[in-house]
């Protein structure tokens, strides 16, 4: 295959796209006065008044974020609650979480117009209200970097969002092409990236044919507090066949010495046939830690009665994990704080 640079051609056997993803800016009336992701970490100076507009990972990360280094922080996010695609209790609850910690965030908003008013920023909304702040940060996701890699010349084939469009193999419709991480925009994490680029390797370099595992992969979201997962939610798992719930809401030992009003949820999704937890998900401090290790647990189909034979380590908040016993009823509503 030979593939046209900037300056030169040159010829290669097997070509890897690579190129990753970029922060998305819709086309609002004054979004060029807004910064993303790559530019929250270059700022001059830390802005008192900060308006964050998206509801996925990083929306939710940077309002935590600037909201714990003091700026008043506003949350815009165009859907009915941030975090689409998560358990809907870790959904309700975190939000609730961030809420508490002085994040003022407005679900069913979005952006109209961006424009400055002296050396601040006017941001009017679609609902015709309007906000003024010292910096607004758009995290309303990311799209596939392709554009200009002139991809559509050589057939490779790209899904309506842009996205390298590749098989189990990371294999392009070209043979000789393949692609791997979040320019596939299959799974958008890294170490599901990392995973990938190994697996390319050992396919075309090793000859040892690999695929990259996609099922129960486990992930965090560094929200304050932060969620851990794996699996599936309760309602990807109740549209598959029944299930039971075990949940505990409550306020960990940490919080308890230290007076802190924080709590935690921890909610196993066990299917009802098989007695197989389908999906683990926790809120609150060291979620990311405990999930990682919940996930090997699940990625090897460990049943309920596992977890039950596990002697909880104590005192720790992930003892709770081992010592649910009694499932939700199926009418009762999610714990209130």
């Amino acid at each position: 295959m030979r593939l046209a640079l900037s300056d030169r051609v040159v010829s290669a056997r097997h070509i890897l796209i690579a190129t990753g993803g970029a922060p998305f800016v819709p086309d609002v009336p004054g979004a060029h006065h807004a910064i993303t992701s790559n530019e929250a970490f270059d700022l001059p100076h830390l802005p008192r008044r900060v308006v964050v507009v998206g509801g996925g990972y990083i929306a939710c990360e940077f309002a935590g974020i600037f909201n714990g280094l003091g700026a008043r922080t506003t949350q815009l996010y165009r859907g009915a609650q941030v975090l689409r695609g998560f358990d809907d209790d870790l959904r309700d609850h975190v939000s609730a979480a961030m809420t508490g910690r002085g994040i003022d965030l407005r679900c069913g908003a979005d952006v109209a117009e961006i424009h400055k008013r002296g050396d601040a920023l006017a941001v009017t909304l679609t609902d015709g209200a309007t906000l003024e702040a010292d910096a607004v940060m758009y995290a309303a996701g990311r799209r596939p970097n392709t554009v200009g890699l002139g991809l559509e010349a050589l057939g490779v084939a790209l899904d309506k969002g842009g996205a390298v469009v590749v098989d189990a193999w990371s294999q392009t419709c070209i043979p000789s092409i393949y692609a791997v991480g979040d320019v596939t925009d299959r799974l958008a994490l890294t170490p599901v990236a990392i995973r990938e680029g190994a697996a390319f390797v050992e396919t075309v370099f090793r000859g040892n044919p690999t695929r990259a595992d996609h099922a129960d992969v486990a992930t965090a979201v560094f929200t304050q507090p932060e969620l851990g997962t794996v699996g599936l939610t309760e309602a990807q798992a109740r549209a598959a066949g029944p299930v039971e719930i075990y949940r505990a809401a409550f306020r960990p030992m940490l919080a308890t010495l230290s007076g802190r009003d924080e709590k935690m949820l921890m909610k196993l999704v066990v299917a009802k046939d098989t007695r197989r937890v389908l999906g683990v998900h926790i809120m609150g401090h060291g979620a990311a830690e405990m999930i990682q290790l919940a996930g090997v647990a699940v990625k090897m189909g460990a049943t309920k009665e596992d977890f039950d034979r596990t002697v909880a380590v104590h005192p720790t908040a992930a003892e709770e994990l081992v010592t649910m016993r009694d499932p939700v009823p199926e009418a009762a509503v999610a714990p209130v704080w």
